[in-house]
This record gives structure tokens, sequence and C-alpha cells, in this order.
């Protein structure tokens, strides 16, 4: 059972990660839950929730995204619908269509493409699909929010007799108009409306010769409303027959409210699924925004961050344009515990938060901005003494304070715990303060415990370097000009560079040598060793990239020189024997010639013969004679090469076909992107890339720039889409 206090997270800030979370949602109920976002208790609903997060990411990359899940709050309806004898007006009735529609349309489309998110599928599963809720309001309201005319036999003859009632009011009311305003006793403005009754707008001066029953007046008195005598008794009949209207209205509405109560649930759980999905929506778009990734959740009893980033601060250094340094950390069953030491505004504290924040957020279902190759397993308990510790509401002091804290902590402590602890053991005297931490520490140590402290107690980094699982480390300085690289350096402690610092800020010399006496010599000593060993490696780190660089170049020089001396080698023995050969085809064209010539003079036919059978033997001489067994076993030498180098090609080709096969289970398990015209692809296998100038008919035609070609879609691979 994960257990994390409402302590731990405030020492983290989480409170803060939750507000930069909620501001991605678009509704106000999943605001409300996202700042109630705490650590999952059991790692089967944290693994759920991070895949959801991981699909919903994916989306953003995918043709098909998820659809709108954006929802008016119905909880004032549903309370309504808990109420005998209560009904909903048609406002009311327009928003639990709305979210009715909202997650049908969200269910359909998981359901679809159930390949592409089957954790979001899974988790849909559990919301019935219905459409009678839908049916029983479309019966009733339209489109617009409005009560149907036909919602009741009743309801349409009324209206009918409205209509009629009003169309005879309008026609009274226009014949008094025209014949009050030809007799020149209207105003310009003729007409108005008062208390939702059209009147006539009477000079002041004609008010007696307008019969009817006076609304009211201008503000300066020169305009009198009237409604005129012929249309009171129709809008009398209105009146009545709009009171019949609603009396109808709120029976319909009752009658439809009376039905949709079965279903208070079952809309209670739509609420519920499209704010989680709102939650789920705005983690991805905060994760976008840290560019954040799901790293290996391990088992085993393991803590590897590589180029971890604090959220908070890499957010706020991309608004300022500022850089944000990474740093690489590992806890695991062979260094368990780190004492981070050095001097202050190094980046100590930082360090010691990124680790918390982001362990606490990636058990909250949070994607957290770390490399994907880091791994990370998950923790029962994450203790934290971080900031300034004082309680001015208990009168405690620091140190008594942090002893309580130490106190909670050996209590609850153990191998599936991880502590973050900042300035351990300070607040009392240094040395007795130093010697109660050390025990603690040992304490830890002991139980199995993961944690992380940063100090500046010398008999703990001493520690550090007498237990074989406890290691010391440090954040890097430049040892010339003290500023600090924000980089950690495990293996060693750190100097506080005490003396240096207050050098480097304009402390006299004088009073740091007079400190320097009143220190103990064995301290100033132990300090001033770690502060040469951090410059000499600080040198040795610079020596060794140089010469690493040098040896880099050498060997790439070596390898170049080596492969221009094989060139050249194989192109002097070609030249050599092609040069042999040359020099033997004259020695026998020189002796043809000879005897040709010889011939040429004595006409003796067989002295010819007899001299170039001579030459025919020399150079029969030089070849080798081979026996018919000899070729057989020389066959058979050749076709044992064959066969072997047959077998190797065979292996090889089964060993590409295992892999290649493994890379289509990949493929087929990774979300499909879905192509369209303008993507850059390649043919499966191929390296050749063209983009897709058409589609049709799942085949599509890809543009090399050369040639076109028609290929099957499935054939093809996405490489990139195109820029707008």
């Amino acid at each position: 059972m994960i257990r994390i206090s409402k302590k731990t997270l405030s020492d983290l800030e989480f409170d803060t990660i939750l507000n930069q979370v909620s501001e991605y949602c678009t509704t106000d109920f999943g605001k409300s839950k996202a700042l109630q976002i705490i650590p999952f208790n059991t790692p089967e609903l944290l693994d759920t929730a991070l895949q959801e997060v991981s699909e919903y990411k994916s989306s953003f990359l995918n043709d098909s995204r998820i659809p709108n899940h954006g929802f008016d709050s119905i909880s004032k309806e549903i309370k309504l619908l808990q109420i005998e004898n209560t009904f909903l007006e048609a406002s009311n009735l327009k928003k639990i269509i709305s979210i009715s529609i909202t997650t049908n349309d969200l269910l359909l489309f998981l359901r679809k493409n159930e390949e592409l998110y089957p954790t979001l599928s899974q988790t849909s599963s559990e919301v019935p699909f219905t459409k009678e809720i839908i049916n029983l309001i479309e019966i009733v309201v339209d489109k617009f929010g409005e009560i149907k005319d036909n919602a009741s036999p009743a309801l349409q003859n009324l209206r009918k007799e409205i209509n009629i009632v009003q169309a005879r009011l309008n026609g009274s009311f226009g014949k008094d108009l025209s014949r009050y305003n030809s007799l020149g006793y209207l105003d310009e403005i003729k007409e108005s409306v008062v208390e939702n009754r059209r009147v006539l707008a009477v000079k002041a001066m004609y008010r007696r010769k307008v019969k009817g029953a006076i609304m009211g007046n201008s503000k300066t008195g020169s305009i009198i409303y009237i409604e005129p005598e012929t249309t009171i008794q129709f809008s009398r009949e209105l009146n009545n027959l709009e009171y019949e209207e609603r009396e109808e209205i709120v029976k319909i509405l009752k009658q439809l409210t009376d039905k949709l109560r079965p279903f208070i649930e079952l809309l209670e759980l739509y609420q519920k699924y499209l704010s989680h999905i709102d939650i789920v929506s705005a983690k991805s778009k905060y994760a976008n925004q840290l560019n954040a990734v799901l790293p290996k959740i391990t088992k085993n009893r393991e803590l590897t961050i590589i180029d971890a980033y604090h959220p908070l601060l890499y957010l706020n250094n991309k608004v300022k344009g500022d850089k944000t340094y990474p740093q690489t950390i590992t806890l695991d069953t062979n260094n368990q515990i780190i004492v981070i030491s050095g001097p202050n505004a190094g980046g100590k504290s930082i360090t010691l938060k990124t680790i918390g924040l982001l362990q606490v957020m990636l058990q909250s279902g949070i994607l957290i901005p770390v490399h994907e190759y880091s791994r990370m397993c998950l923790f029962d308990i994450i203790l934290t003494d971080i900031g300034d510790n004082q309680s001015i509401e208990n009168h405690l002091s620091t140190y008594s304070y942090r002893l309580k804290n130490m106190n909670k902590f050996l209590r609850k402590c153990n191998d599936k715990t991880l502590f973050l602890i900042d300035e351990f053991g300070t607040g009392s005297d240094p040395e007795l303060g130093g010697a109660l931490a050390e025990t603690f520490l040992e304490v830890f140590y002991e139980r199995g415990s993961f944690g992380i402290i940063t100090t500046h107690y010398a008999n703990l980094k001493m520690l550090a370097n007498e237990l074989p699982n406890i290691s010391n480390a440090n954040m890097l300085f430049d040892s010339k000009t003290l500023e600090p690289l924000f980089k950690l350096y495990l293996g060693e402690a750190g100097s506080s560079f005490t003396f240096e610092v207050a050098q480097k800020n304009g402390i006299p010399y004088s009073l740091i040598n007079k400190a320097k006496k009143k220190v103990e010599r064995g301290k100033i000593r132990f300090d001033k060793s770690i502060a040469d060993l951090q410059k000499e490696r600080s040198k040795l780190q610079k020596t060794t990239s140089s010469l690493k660089t040098k040896e880099q170049k050498a060997e790439e020089e070596k390898d170049r020189l080596e492969k221009t001396n094989d060139r050249i080698q194989k192109k002097l023995e070609s030249y050599q024997e092609l040069y042999d050969s040359n020099q033997r085809m004259i020695y026998l064209g020189q002796k043809l010639d000879d005897i040709s010539e010889k011939y040429f003079n004595n006409k003796k036919k067989r002295e010819l013969i007899s001299e170039f059978l001579k030459i025919v033997e020399v150079e029969n001489s030089k070849r080798k004679k081979i026996t018919v067994k000899q070729r057989k076993v020389e066959k058979i030498k050749e076709q044992k090469v064959v066969n072997e180098i047959k077998e190797k090609v065979q292996v090889i080709r089964e060993k590409k076909k295992e892999e290649k096969k493994k890379e289509e289970k990949i493929i087929a398990s990774q979300p499909k992107v879905i192509l369209k015209v303008g993507d850059r692809v390649r043919m499966i296998d191929g390296r050749s890339i063209g983009t897709i100038d058409n589609i049709e008919k799942k085949k599509a035609i890809v543009n090399y720039g050369i040639f076109t070609t028609n290929v099957a879609l499935d054939q093809l691979e996405f490489v990139e889409r195109k820029k707008k």
C-alpha cells in the first residue's frame, strides 16, 4: 500500500505541478479533480493511468485524433432528478443531451480505434453505450433547446390557437396604428412595447382622443403609451392561452423528467468518465510542454534517472530563455544512499527536489522529463525534510522540529522507502548534531532504505566512504572561478570552499587567515584535501578529454592510412602481374618473330616445326600437370567451400528473417500513422524516400522525383509529415 504524506507533497511543491496541469483542463469539473490528484495506491491503477496518458499523447501524432470531450457540468440537473416531483427545464435537458452525445461519440471512436488506444478503450468499455436518453429528450426538445410543437396534441392545439389570436391582435393593432397615425395623434416612433405588449406612442396632447389603457409615459412626459381598446380583449385571450401553454409544457417536462430518473447513475458515470478523460488530456498536454516520457518501470529496487529536469525550473527557464541543466543519478542495492556535499548555491537542494518531485509525479500518473532509457521502481513511502523547518505555531526551534521529523522517519522507513533530507544534521552543535545525524544515517542504511541527503558535515562524508553501499557525491564547481557547473559528480565528497568563496567575495585575506587559525587544523586540512582533489579532478577531466580527442583523431588517421596503404599495395600487385604477363608475351613474340624470319630465309618447314615445338614444350614445362584424382579432390574441396558458404548464407538469411519478424511485431504493436497526401514515405525494407501525390482505393501514387509509382498503402511506412 503506497502512503505519501501531504507534508512530502508540500515540500516537493507538487501542488504547483497540479495547478499547471489543471490549466490544460477544458472543463471546470476536470480542473477541480486535477487539483485533487494524489499518488496511486496500487501499481495496477498506476500502470493503467500512465498507459492512458501515453496513448493520449501519441494521438497528437496520429490522424485519428481523440474527439472533443468538453462538457457543461450537470451536477445541478442530477440533484434535481434525485428530488421527487421536480422537473428539468429545456435548458437543463439540452445540457443532458449534449453530455450524452459527447460520451457516445467518444465511446464509438475508442471502440473503432481499439488497436491504437487499447488502455483507453478498456477504460471506456466500463461505460455503457446507449441512445435512449438522447431519443427521449429529442422527442420533446428541438436542436435549439425549445419545446417542440408536437411534444403533445394539447400543446400543438394551444400553439395553433395562440398563433390565430396573435394574428388577430396584430391585425387589430395595425388598423388602429394606421388610423391614429393618419389623424396625427402619434409621435414619430409610432409604437413601442411595454410589459411585453404592443402600445401606441401617443402625443401627450392627444391622449384623450385615443381609447384604450394607459401603460406608461416617456421620461419627459411628451409621449403617452396606450394599448388600444380593440386589442385589449385579444391580449387577455393571448395571456390565458400562454398560461395554458406553460401549464402543458410543465406537464410534458414532468413526464420526461420522470422517464430520465432511472438514468441518474448513468449520467453521474458520464460526468465522471468525461472528467477523467479531461484529466488524461491535460496530463498529455502538460507532458508535451515538458518533453516528458514514460520511463521503464521496474519491479527491481532500482532508480536510474538519466538527463532529469526539474519540471518547474525547466518551464520557468524556458520562458526566460535560460538553460536548464539535467541531472543523472542512480540508486540501487549496491548504492542505496548518496551523500551530496559542497558549497551552497551549487544546486544540491534542486537535485534533491528533482528526484523527489519526479518520483511523486510518476506515481501520480504524470509523465516526467527524463531520458526514455531511465528506469524507476515504485516506493511505498517517500519521506522529505526540505526547506525552513522552524515551527512558530508549536514554538519549536528548527532543530527540535527536525528531531521530531527524524523520529517519524525512524518509525516509518524500511526497504521500500525513499528519504530526501536537505542540510542533514544542521541546527545544533556541529559535533553533537553531526554524531546524531551519523547514527540516524546508519539506521536508514541498515533498514535498506534508499535516500539522498545534502550535508556539510565531514563525519557524514567519511561514513559514506567507509560503508560499501553509501557513496559520496558533489556538485561540480569551476576550480578557477568557483562558479557552479550544476552537474552532479558521484564517487567523491565535495569541499564547502568556505575560505575560497569568502576570498572571492572580497573578504580581506587577513581576516580569512585569522579564521583559519581558529578552526582545528584537521578540519581545515580535510576540507583543503577535498578542495585540492576536486581541482585536480577538474584538471584531469580536461586533460583526459583532450587526450581522448587526440587519440580518436590519431586512430582515425591510422585507419585512413592503412586503407590507403592496402589500396596502393593491391594496385602494385596487379601492376606487377600485368608487367610479368606482358614481358612473357613480348619474349614469346620475339621467339616467334625469330623463327618466322629464319623460315622466310631458308624455307625449311621441319626446322620451323622443330623450333616451334621446342617453344611449346618449354612453356608447358612451366605448367603443373594435374591428375584426374587431383582434379576430383580439388572439385570436392571447391564443393565443400561452396556448401559452407551456402550454409552461412542460409543462417544469415534465417537471422534476418527473425529480425524482420521482430521488427514487424514491434511496428504492429505501435500506433499506426494514417498516411495522407504530402507525407514522406518509403517502401517497407526500402531506402528511397518519396512523397505521396494521391491516394485512391487503398493505393498511393508515390513521387520519387525522377519517376512515380503506384503502391499499396500497406507496403509503405511513414517517414515524415509535410510541414505546414
